[in-house]
């Protein structure tokens, strides 16, 4: 007898974890930000594989929020992804971020780079609107940048 095919949508779950409690808070994502989460949480790894002196990422969460930090080499700052919580940044409907460390010049800098292509909160975080494209290849940039923060001179992707 075959095994009886599953009626759960394969793209809509989180792919394998190594911290099983990162992949239930993808689990417990609204279906339309769980895909544009693991979108990015792809970008992120994808970014991080293509980018000299990051190193593998290590997977895990801060104050209960998918992170992303290079233990291994300490190239970079610490990026974390998640659903804007209603009241907070925005009142523009629901969305989701990609957060930096507030006491770095990440932020300041993805401004100067590219005023126009994201909504910024504060100096923490890129807030995304589920509804539009991304700007991928000045999110990837973004994203190196972070990946690379603690880099000295030319090892440092600008």
């Amino acid at each position: 007898m075959m095994p009886r095919a599953s009626r759960r949508n394969p793209k809509s779950l989180p792919k394998r974890f190594a911290d099983p409690a990162v992949g239930a808070v993808f689990g417990s994502y609204p279906t339309r930000l769980r895909s544009k989460l693991m979108s990015l949480r792809r970008l992120i790894l994808d970014t991080a594989a293509a980018t000299p002196g990051v190193g593998p990422l290590q997977e895990t969460l801060k104050w209960g929020q998918p992170s992303y930090l290079t233990a291994e080499t300490g190239s970079g700052s610490t990026i974390r992804i998640d659903r804007v919580k209603p009241g907070t940044e925005t009142e523009a409907g629901e969305r989701y971020a990609i957060y930096f460390h507030c006491q770095t010049t990440l932020v300041p800098t993805f401004r100067q780079l590219y005023p126009a292509a994201f909504d910024f909160s504060g100096n923490r975080a890129i807030l995304l609107d589920p509804d539009q494209p991304v700007p991928e290849a000045a999110l990837r940039h973004c994203i190196a940048l972070a990946l690379t923060y603690h880099l000295k001179g030319a090892k440092r992707y600008l």
